[in-house]
Formats: structure tokens, C-alpha cells, sequence
């Protein structure tokens, strides 16, 4: 049967080409262990010199300068952050040095003091590194040895006090490593600079939507005591305003669903309603009111929400009105029963509701790992004559988001962090991206002036659901980069994930349940509505963000959430286009092959379906198990060559290989358009020129439908009636002849030999091309 039914059928998913440049590669790594839920088994051990400096006391000097310590190793250097003006500091801070960099044989502590023009040194005391034991095979994070006193003389070797510290070697396990500054730059590591090199875990806020549903206005007149014709309310969240229509009877009943809004929590924020008067074409704030958004009823489901009575305020600076009291009815609830969007639906990480009582809901059903190994990057700047990059990776899934430390100074960073997330649905994506941090000079220290954005280098995409559970995989991932001149190469990230199932019945229930919360299919939002409240989403998130420490900037939140996805871009038409037709290919394929049986081209294949259409035809309830055993087969056929390696970026699906560069440059303009407008007016018209094609394809497939519905109509009294005389004639023929007759009649017709044929159209073919249709009454 494989050679009677049509190949393209059992063609499977494509394996990874060799020697590609933009393909993955796999890699072999040394884990640590293979079993699930240990710490750090995904990346190689490092070990690292931690030092924590806790404190200093009876330092002996002026006491009119801030004291800081500072650390030297080598070519190494960073300091604490400074105390004012005492002589028992404390500071608490970490510094971690890997060992692999570490050239000196001693560490070099020095406290000084900060003044407005010179530090003021008050003395040092040095380490010998080769007396301390080597980190345990088996690090435990509570490992690091208590901190001691070492005594602090100055240049003449007078004592001048002592400082608490604690030096020893561990690795990336310890707990110190996530708060430690790692220092290891070639050039000196201070308190401000460390504040955005360090590791970090990002909460994303709990965002909710906020209906408002305006009802009427009651009570209400100008300062001058003016009647009020047409009104409407302004509504304001933060910076995101809505307005209803226009109206003469105050009333607003028709707008049923209301406005919606983006809001996180703890809602502390206020809305703000503003009742407009139009008077003479001119508006005209007739009352305000502000309500704090945690007052607002919670609703989980579609139940219907009474609405309330909030009595306005005149507005600043206006005419005091006596006995003012206008009113306004508005319902008011936080929609805790869906879940905000702030990445679009193909991209999702996490699909649970606002609500914390319908989180529960979804059960945990595995956990996803991840090691973030090492990267091979491009130069992104010159240092000393050299090229050089400054890279950090951000790690997105669900509510928690990862930062690793920023490997300063490297092309070949080597982060060795390992992170794991709760999955509650496994069809989703882990998103890990390569940031090159612009906030580093090139000589070190915060750039001075305006801030620069982080350049993106690089995103890897992995969906949960095509990974095997318990199955680690370790890929290195090439990292690209598409912009107005083209697509290039970055380098490659090299990461190990691995799913783990902790409910295997929980799963594959997963597959039979809603993807999104139910009320997403109980009230659903348009398709405009989604993606204005997803920007408003990505705003708040990435304000949030940026004012954590480090802050995570707004052009990193905006990449990682895909914040430009729905940007024209004649790349992504072509790209869908062509996945459209491959995924038709197998009823492409499929009638292909029917016509070359139809036409006898292979005589076996032929002969072979006539006998399996009869065998078909006479038994019919053979038909569908017929069709699943072949599926099934199918399926078992396809596993032998199942793809072995994840999905990734294609240049071949996303045509980045091929764009022009025009289209590119189209694709990363800016709205409104900045280029010129002679440039404008060629994508302008080649633009028509694109639609013309696509306005004849469409009209071509009104003129068939139209015909397909006339021929009842009666526009045609002939055909109309040659129709109707047919099918009176095919309704006899069917009842007086069996079924099966009929269908093996109709079965060989089609596949009659073609010198039974003729290359005329048929008769069917003839009376349907001659059939009306309403492109005759198109200007």
C-alpha cells in the first residue's frame, strides 16, 4: 500500500542540516549527573575566590573622609561601597574572582577613605591565597567559613586597626554566589558599576484588567450654570486613557463591554474620571473623581456586576457651583479571571489567570531546567585595541525572569548558572536572550551622559511540548541578529534543558483542556483589544523592571516580549506565505497523485485503487478503519524518523537570508515613517502593486462562490432550470439504483482510461464557468 498512496504523505519533519552555519549543533558536556532535581547538573563545576568584607574597627586616621575597602588581585581590582564618615564601617559586601583568571599569589585588601578630591589611604593588610584549602567536591551552600579579624598597618607598618573578612574557594553552588560582584574585569569594579553587573531574579508584577463601564451622569451644568447638551467621560489609569461616545441623554447603556484597562498589583493606583461637556465646539471639565483601584469588586467569571454611585468633584480653578451635586453610575471590577497578555499567544510562558484561586487550579505537572553554559560572541566594541564584549543572558519563563551576572571584558563568556521553573503547561516557551550591556564605558565605569540602549544579540526559543521528558538536552544555539543592512551571526549560546514530568496523567490532560482561562472564550477580547492592552502590559512590566536593581531596561522587556511583532514587514508575508503552502503540500501532493492515477501514468497504481475503491465501496464500514489503521501506520512509520534535535530560527522558513534590502529597511522603520518621501512613495506603489495581485486573487475567488450560489437564484432562468432537471434525474437514479453502484460508476468514470478521455473541459465544467455572477455590477 506505501507505493499506492501518494509519498508526500509520510514525509517527515525535515532533520537538521549539516554544516549549516544558522543551524544548531549538538554538544557533548560533562554533567554532573543525569537524574532530575539536583542543583547545577546542567553546567560544569567553576570555582570561584569569594571574598566578604563584613566590617572594620578602631581604624585610626581623621575620620573626615567616607571609608570604603578595596581589594587587589593582580590586575584586578574593585571596592566596597563607602561609609560616611566613621571609624567602624560596616559593609557586608561580596566579591567573587574566577579562579581559571587568577595569576597572584596574594590578595591585596587596602582601606581608604573618599573625599571630594583624593582618597586618603589608611592601611592594608594581604592574604596568601596558596594557604587556603580548594573548594570541596561536594560544595553545600551554607559552606563558606566564618568571617575573622586580620590587623591593618600603613606604609610604615603602624597598626591602624582591623577588618572582619572571610576568603575561600567555592563554586557557582555557594550562597553567596547570586549577591557576590564577580570583579574579575580589566578594569576596577566599583559600587556603582557592580549595582549593574550582578546576578538578578526578576518577579513579573501581577497584572489584572480593569473594567469600566460608564452607565449615565446625573446633576450635571456648567460653571456658569450653563444647560449641558453633549457629554462624555474621560477615563485615566496611569497613561492610558479611554473616552466614551458622545451623548445628549447623559446615557451610555448601549456600550456593553466598557473599557478596559491594564493594572498590577498591589493596585495602589487610582482612576481618574473626568465628565466633559461640549459648549460652543469647545470642551469643557464639568467634574472629576478619582478611585483607587483596590476598591474595585474582584470577578473570576462572567456574573454580572451592579454598578455604584461616586458623587463629583469640581474641577480645580473653576467657578464654585452652590449645592453642586452631580453623580456619575459606573461599574467598576477587576477582571481576575483572565490572563493578561504581554507576549503574543504563540510565544506564551505562562497561561494562568490573574486570579490566585484559579492558579491553584492548574496544577503543577513537571519542571523545566535550565543551564545557561557558555557563549562564542562577536566583538561588539574595542577595548585597548582589542575586541571586547560586555554580555549578560535573561532567562524568561512564567512570573520568574533571570538575569546571570554580566561577563565583563570577554568574547567567550563562560556564566555556568543553572535555573528551574514550576510548568503548569508544557505548551509553552522558554525564551533565553544574549544582551551586550552598553551601560559599561569603554574604559570601565557607568557611561557618563544620556543612557544607551543594550544591544540584543541574540533570542533562542524553546517550546516545552517538543521536548522529551527526562531527556537532556545540550545544543549549541547560533545567535542572530537581523537588522536594516541584513542578518549576521553573533555567535552561538550554549545551553542544556531538560523537561521533567512529575504527573505523567497530568500532562496528557493538559492536551484536552482550554489553553487559555475560560473566560478568554466566556467574554473574548478582539483581536484589537489584545494586542493595545499587550503594549500597555509590556509598559508596565518594563517599568517595574527598570526600577529594580539592576534595572532590566525597556528595550530588553520589549524584545523578550515580542513587543514589535505586528510591525508590517514584506519578510514575515513571504515567510507566511510560504508556510501556508507547505503546509498544503500533502493535498497538493495528494491531487497530484489522483491524477496521475486518474490519467494511467502508472498502470499498477491504477489497477491497484480500482480494486481497493471496490473493496472500499462494497463494504463500507471498512471505510474508517481503514483510514485510521493507515494513520496509525503512518505515525509508527514517521517515529523511526522522527527529528531528533529541537526547533530553532530558519533562515529558509524566515527568509532573512533573501530579503531585499529594502524590504528590511522597511521592516525596521519607525512609525509614523522617517525616511524620505521619494523613498515612501516607491514602497508606496510597489505596495499597490502587491495588492493589485492579491485584489484579482480574491476576486477570482468571489466570482466562483457567486456562481456556486446563483445557480438557484434564478439570475439564469436556463441554467436554473437544466440544474434543477438534473438533479430531479439524479434523485431518481439514486433511489432506483443501489448506492454501491453508483458509487463504483462514479469512482471509474473519474478514473477511466484516458482514451476514453478527451483534452476539452467537461460538461460540468462548461455549465459552471457559464454561470452569473456579480462582477457584472463592479464599477
Amino acid at each position: 500500500m506505501g507505493d499506492v498512496l501518494p509519498r508526500s504523505y509520510a514525509r517527515p519533519a525535515g532533520m537538521l542540516p549539516p554544516n549549516n552555519e544558522f543551524g544548531i549543533r549538538e554538544i557533548t558536556p560533562g554533567l554532573a549527573c543525569s537524574g532530575p532535581g539536583g542543583a547545577y547538573e546542567l553546567v560544569e563545576r567553576m570555582e570561584y575566590l569569594y571574598v566578604r568584607v563584613v566590617k572594620a574597627r578602631g581604624l585610626k586616621w581623621s575620620g573626615e573622609f567616607d571609608p570604603f575597602a578595596e581589594l587587589r588581585l593582580g590586575g584586578y581590582s574593585c571596592i566596597t561601597r563607602h561609609v560616611e564618615k566613621t571609624a567602624s564601617p560596616e559593609w557586608d559586601d561580596v566579591f567573587a574572582f574566577s579562579r581559571e583568571r587568577i595569576h597572584a599569589p596574594f590578595l591585596d585588601v587596602l582601606v581608604r577613605g573618599r573625599g571630594f578630591a583624593k582618597d586618603d589611604y589608611v592601611g592594608s593588610t594581604r592574604l596568601d591565597l596558596g594557604i587556603l584549602p580548594d573548594a570541596p567536591a561536594s560544595v553545600q551552600p551554607d559552606s563558606s567559613p566564618a568571617p575573622q579579624w586580620y590587623p591593618v598597618f600603613d606604609k610604615k607598618g603602624e597598626f591602624r586597626g582591623e577588618v572582619m573578612m572571610a576568603v575561600w574557594f567555592g563554586t557557582q553552588k555557594d550562597s553567596y554566589f547570586d549577591s557576590a560582584v564577580h570583579a574579575d574585569a580589566a578594569f576596577p569594579v566599583d559600587d556603582k558599576l557592580a549595582a549593574h553587573i550582578k546576578h538578578i531574579r526578576y518577579d513579573v508584577p501581577r497584572l489584572c484588567y480593569v473594567r469600566v463601564k460608564f452607565t449615565e451622569v446625573r446633576d450635571i451644568v456648567f460653571a456658569d450654570k450653563a444647560r449641558v447638551g453633549e457629554v462624555f467621560v474621560r477615563s485615566r489609569i496611569l497613561g492610558q486613557v479611554h473616552r466614551t461616545r458622545t451623548s445628549m441623554d447623559h446615557r451610555w447603556k448601549d456600550e456593553e463591554n466598557g473599557h478596559l484597562f491594564v493594572a498590577a498589583a498591589p493596585f495602589k493606583d487610582y482612576l481618574n474620571m473626568s465628565v466633559v461637556g461640549v459648549k460652543n465646539g469647545k470642551e469643557e471639565v464639568i467634574g472629576h473623581v478619582n478611585v483607587l483601584l483596590d476598591s474595585f469588586e474582584r470577578r473570576c467569571d462572567a456574573r454580572p456586576i451592579s454598578p455604584r454611585w461616586f458623587s463629583l468633584m469640581q474641577p480645580e480653578g473653576a467657578a464654585k457651583i452652590d449645592k453642586y451635586s452631580a453623580k456619575i453610575s459606573v461599574v467598576l471590577c477587576l477582571e481576575c479571571g483572565y490572563k493578561v497578555l504581554s507576549e503574543p499567544v504563540h510565544y506564551l510562558s505562562d497561561v494562568r489567570p490573574a486570579a490566585r484561586e484559579q492558579e491553584r487550579e492548574r496544577k503543577c505537572i513537571g519542571l523545566v531546567e535550565l543551564g545557561i553554559r557558555e557563549a562564542i560572541l562577536t566583538a561588539t566594541r574595542t577595548r585597548d585595541g582589542r575586541g571586547s564584549c560586555d554580555a549578560y543572558c535573561v532567562a524568561k519563563y512564567g512570573v520568574k525572569w533571570y538575569r546571570t551576572r554580566t561577563v565583563t571584558d570577554s568574547i567567550s563568556p563562560r556564566f555556568h548558572q543553572q535555573y528551574h521553573w514550576e510548568v503548569h503547561d508544557h505548551c509553552t516557551v522558554l525564551t533565553v536572550a544574549v544582551f551586550h550591556n552598553s551601560q559599561i564605558g569603554d574604559k570601565g565605569g557607568l557611561v557618563a551622559g544620556d543612557p544607551v540602549k543594550d544591544v540584543l544579540l541574540g533570542k533562542v526559543r524553546i517550546r516545552l511540548s517538543t521536548l522529551e521528558t527526562g531527556r537532556t538536552y545540550a545544543y549549541a544555539y547560533p545567535l542572530m541578529s537581523l537588522h536594516g543592512g541584513g542578518v549576521k551571526k553573533m555567535g552561538e549560546l550554549r545551553l542544556a534543558v531538560r523537561f521533567s514530568s512529575t504527573s505523567t496523567l497530568g500532562l496528557f490532560q493538559t492536551y484536552a483542556q482550554p489553553h487559555l482561562p475560560p473566560m478568554h472564550y466566556h467574554r473574548p477580547l478582539t483581536v484589537v483589544q489584545q494586542e493595545m492592552l499587550r503594549r500597555e502590559a509590556v509598559t508596565i512590566i518594563a517599568h517595574r523592571m527598570g526600577r529594580m536593581d539592576p534595572p532590566l531596561r525597556r528595550e530588553c522587556v520589549e524584545h523578550l516580549c515580542e513587543s514589535h511583532a505586528l510591525r508590517w514587514s514584506m519578510r514575515r508575508s513571504k515567510a507566511h506565505f510560504f508556510r501556508l503552502a507547505e503546509a498544503l503540500e500533502p493535498l497538493s501532493a495528494a491531487s497530484a497523485w489522483f491524477y496521475h492515477v486518474c490519467r494511467w501514468t502508472n498502470p499498477v497504481t491504477t489497477v491497484a485503487v480500482h480494486v481497493i475503491f471496490t473493496m472500499l465501496v462494497c463494504y463500507p464500514r471498512l471505510v474508517l478503519p481503514t483510514f485510521f489503521l493507515y494513520k496509525f501506520m503512518l505515525g509508527m512509520r514517521n517515529y523511526l524518523r522522527r527529528p531528533k534535535h529541537p526547533w530553532h530560527v530558519d533562515m529558509r522558513v524566515s527568509h532573512a537570508d533573501t530579503a531585499h534590502p529594502d524590504e528590511l529597511d522597511e521592516e525596521f522603520d519607525e512609525f509614523p515613517t522617517a525616511r524620505p518621501p521619494e523613498v515612501v512613495r516607491m514602497r508606496y506603489d510597489k505596495l499597490r502593486s502587491l495588492n493589485a495581485r492579491i485584489q484579482e486573487i480574491v476576486g477570482d475567488i468571489a466570482t466562483h462562490a457567486e456562481r456556486a450560489r446563483c445557480v438557484m437564484t434564478w439570475r439564469d432562468p436556463r441554467a436554473t432550470g437544466l440544474y434543477l432537471l438534473g438533479c430531479l434525474c439524479l434523485a431518481v437514479i439514486t433511489f432506483s439504483v443501489p448506492f454501491q453502484a453508483v458509487a463504483l460508476l462514479t469512482g471509474f468514470y473519474l478514473m477511466r482510461h484516458p482514451i476514453l478521455r478527451q483534452r476539452l473541459p467537461d460538461v460540468v465544467a462548461n455549465f459552471f464557468r457559464r454561470l452569473p455572477c456579480k462582477v457584472d455590477c463592479l464599477l
